[in-house]
């Protein structure tokens, strides 16, 4: 189901969330899910991986992770600070120490000038800490690969937050 590269990714996270003692959460968006899928994919990921949460609408973004809705009409779901409060919020309803949340429009359609067809919003956020936020500008590469690319970014994320 996943290629080698992010099997690799998620064996690294994991590895190194042991060694630490850390517990992971996700908040997906454009992804629906295919980051935990590609933890959980690995055998034994339970006693580090805490919960996922696929929160698709900018409704499931609000009542499930917090959200404000004052963010969500001003900035849209897809932007800087929709991705950090949905990585706040995971962290906030979970037992994990660490989440990433990713927010992009994987397409093919949907995208506009200033919110392109690629565009993915990713942050992670470490309980009783910092909040790492990227940008990622994938470009028009079709919707599966996209969704590829934002996996494997929001995995070296997690990695980069644990260093």
């Amino acid at each position: 189901m996943f290629d080698e590269e992010l099997l690799d990714l998620a064996r690294n996270v994991l590895t190194r969330a042991r060694e630490r003692n850390i517990h992971l959460a996700t908040a997906e968006s454009c992804t629906g899910g295919l980051v935990m899928g590609c933890l959980t994919e690995i055998a034994g990921s339970s006693d580090v991986v805490d919960r996922g949460f696929i929160t698709y609408t900018n409704r499931a973004k609000a009542e499930i992770l917090g959200v404000s809705i004052d963010t969500l009409s001003r900035y849209g779901a897809v932007s800087e600070v929709c991705a950090r409060e949905m990585a706040e919020g995971a962290v906030r309803k979970s037992a994990s120490t660490i989440a990433v949340a990713v927010t992009g429009i994987a397409g093919p359609g949907g995208g506009t000038t200033d919110k392109p067809v690629g565009l993915v919003h990713m942050a992670a956020h470490r309980r009783g800490g910092i909040t790492r936020h990227e940008e990622h500008r994938f470009g028009d590469i079709g919707r599966e690969k996209v969704r590829r690319e934002t996996t494997a970014a929001a995995l070296k994320l997690v990695l980069n937050m644990m260093t």
